[in-house]
């Protein structure tokens, strides 16, 4: 799988990262056993990005970057994670800190603190101001993606360049814990293509978004934006990212009625020979829930239990 994962680094114009410096904090509350801190960090780019940051009291059992959903709902990115604002479905950032795992939330391109017009504020730290999305932050996420396209870039590398930044930060407040990504939809989205690339990354879970390119243009299935990079389905689909991931472990959750997990039965089949060369059997998982693509509660309870418990025996590769 290293050829492969060499092979779609490039095709992205991926590296894998530098280390990073310990983040600012802006902001803190200690809420029982955790600790939660509004911080600040620097990109690969030099953009400083937001997130939310939460420490449990003790060396944490292990550290996760959690990636928000898109949902069209540019207001909220970290604030949902952090269960702040949004949906308590998504509110990762807590239920995982109260286990005793370290939890990065940051806001993607576009989203929360990082919307053109962010002088909105932020719903979690001045719910007091008006909320509401402007008509025109679709269009600049949308420029976002088409400016790099004329440019002959992807703003998925872009987005995966954050979350490798996200992760180095991880890496730097925690350097002995083992490191995992999740996200749901969107953040499910970037957290498998992240964990296929970046091998500091032992463990992972994808929800929502397990769905191949072929099964998605053969039946007319809308395409994030991020997803839109020329040429990436006539080389490459989403088994090929699962199996990038072996032999780490590496969690798929599905609805039965989701059309953005509508294959994803058979796409993790058809990548699970990568986990058995591997001598990696166990390591990859599918869950799938009765539901459509929003999250329910025994969804959100598995991704929870699995990321608490799945830094024992994580494996960690060579860059």
């Amino acid at each position: 799988m290293d050829s492969l994962r060499a092979e779609i680094r490039s095709f992205l114009r991926w590296k894998p990262p530098g280390s990073a410096q310990a983040p600012s904090v802006r902001h803190e509350v200690v809420d029982g056993n955790v600790v939660r801190k509004l911080v600040s960090y620097s990109a690969l780019d030099g953009e400083v990005i937001q997130a939310f940051l939460f420490e449990p009291v003790g060396a944490p059992r292990a550290a996760v970057v959690v990636l928000h959903q898109h949902n069209s709902d540019w207001l909220l990115g970290k604030s949902e994670v952090a269960g702040l604002a949004g949906d308590p479905l998504q509110a990762f950032g807590p239920a995982l800190a109260h286990a005793g795992v370290m939890v990065l939330a940051p806001d993607a391109l576009g989203f929360e603190s990082r919307r053109a017009h962010a002088d909105a504020g932020s719903p979690a730290l001045a719910p007091q101001l008006p909320r509401g999305a402007r008509p025109s932050d679709w269009v600049q996420y949308y420029n976002h993606a088409m400016h790099r396209l004329v440019r002959g870039e992807f703003l998925m590398t872009k987005l995966l360049e954050d979350t490798a930044s996200a992760v180095s930060v991880l890496e730097a407040l925690s350097p002995a814990t083992s490191l995992g990504i999740a996200g749901h939809s969107f953040g499910g989205n970037l957290a498998l293509f992240a964990a296929a690339l970046d091998t500091r990354l032992a463990f992972a879970v994808s929800s929502g978004a397990v769905c191949s390119f072929r099964h998605k243009l053969a039946h007319g299935t809308a395409l994030e934006m991020a997803l839109v990079i020329p040429g990436f389905a006539s080389r490459f689909d989403f088994d090929d990212l699962l199996r990038c991931v072996a032999p780490r472990k590496l969690l798929v959750v599905s609805g039965a009625l989701d059309p953005l997990s509508a294959d994803a039965t058979a796409v993790v089949a058809s990548a699970r020979s990568a986990f058995v060369e591997r001598h990696a059997t166990d390591h990859l998982r599918h869950f799938q829930a009765p539901g459509a693509h929003e999250l329910d509660r025994p969804r959100f309870d598995a991704i929870v239990d699995w990321l608490t418990n799945a830094s024992e025996c994580g494996v960690r590769e060579p860059p």
